[in-house]
């Protein structure tokens, strides 16, 4: 029986870029995946995993700008003889200090009888002024105050810590619970939400593994920042795979491609261009505010720059190829191979003898 000619433009769209196969080689793909994530995770094995801010810790954070040439060394040994050995000092330009202690008392004490006592943010304000040549502003004047000051207790940061952990829990279940069920009319709906957590887990874990790097070779902290910006890549991350995935169901529903996986290679060949000029577009955004901005939300858009590239990156490369593996049974298997458990039989089987 001669071949049926597909004259339907939405047959001849499907048919004409299947030169690239980009699903045949997933293995490569989820090979990429490993070898840019296990540094991350090895790092994450060896103490200190993390280098979590003051938010976390509990603690004392200020910065200030000297009017003369001063070096980091310098305003340690000022630190220590003021009672504070611990303190960590990074510089944030010329002059310009980040120092981070132990918790400071911030307000000055008021006693029952008597002049009021100087608080340690008093003591310590004080002492570092009087050295070289006193405080700047912002503006460049002199001034006997930090620029800036906070302070976290330990009850502070342990509620911010678990609320954080609650935060990205939630929004992980809520995502699954509601690609679930917009795909429902889809079969093994299911799939679908787990392969996008599945890429989402992929993007968090490189980002937290290029901070725990970051953090053992510049100091880099963890905040409310880092958090912010988790959060924040986890929803792009899953808006790009729902994007690929409702494309994927639509090409499935049309009946055109029966082939499960050449509708997802499809679908990922009509979706690519649109996910990397938008992400290319956010991403030269974010490397102006980088060049550009200050230092106080280096670290958020550095979260950002991490994961806004390895989203896009996932969404396409990961989320839709596990998608696959799971549909062709080849987790199963790979369960099995694993396990060394004997694949299902069909049908019934004579006892042996």
């Amino acid at each position: 029986m001669p071949r049926r000619r597909c004259r339907r433009k939405a047959c001849r769209a499907w048919r004409a870029p299947r030169m690239l196969d980009l699903v045949s080689k997933r293995n490569w793909f989820y090979l990429a995946s490993f070898l840019l994530v296990i540094p991350g995770v090895i790092s994450l094995m060896i103490p200190p995993r993390l280098r979590p801010g003051i938010e976390f810790t509990s603690g004392t954070t200020f910065s200030f700008r000297y009017a003369e040439n001063t070096s980091t060394s310098q305003v340690k040994q000022i630190l220590s003889g003021l009672g504070h050995p611990e303190a960590r000092v990074q510089t944030t330009g010329p002059n310009q200090f980040l120092v981070t202690t132990n918790e400071i008392e911030g307000s000055t004490t008021t006693p029952p009888v008597g002049p009021a006592l100087p608080s340690g943010r008093d003591v310590v304000e004080t002492a570092l002024a009087k050295e070289h040549g006193g405080f700047l502003d912002t503006n460049g004047k002199p001034t006997n105050q930090f620029t800036e000051f906070s302070s976290v207790s330990a009850a502070v940061s342990k509620a911010i810590g678990r609320d954080a952990l609650l935060a990205v829990l939630l929004a992980s279940v809520a995502i699954t619970l509601y690609i679930s069920w917009s795909f429902q009319n889809v079969p093994n709906s299911a799939r679908y939400g787990i392969s996008a957590i599945i890429a989402l887990l992929h993007d968090v874990l490189l980002v937290v593994g290029v901070f725990s790097i970051l953090g053992k070779v510049f100091d880099v902290e963890v905040n409310t920042f880092f958090i912010t910006g988790v959060l924040t890549v986890v929803g792009f991350s899953v808006h790009d795979s729902i994007v690929v995935f409702d494309r994927v169901r639509e090409n499935v529903g049309r009946g055109l491609i029966r082939n499960f996986p050449e509708a997802v290679n499809h679908s990922l060949l009509q979706t690519m261009g649109r996910s990397f000029n938008t992400s290319l577009t956010l991403i030269f955004s974010i490397l102006a505010l980088l060049l550009l901005g200050g230092s106080s939300i280096r670290d958020f858009l550095l979260v950002l720059l991490i994961g806004v590239t390895t989203g896009t990156y996932s969404s396409v490369f990961i989320a839709s190829m596990f998608l696959v593996t799971w549909q062709q049974g080849d987790i199963p298997r790979l369960l099995r191979r694993v396990t060394g458990r004997p694949a299902a039989q069909t049908g019934a089987q004579a006892p042996a003898e």
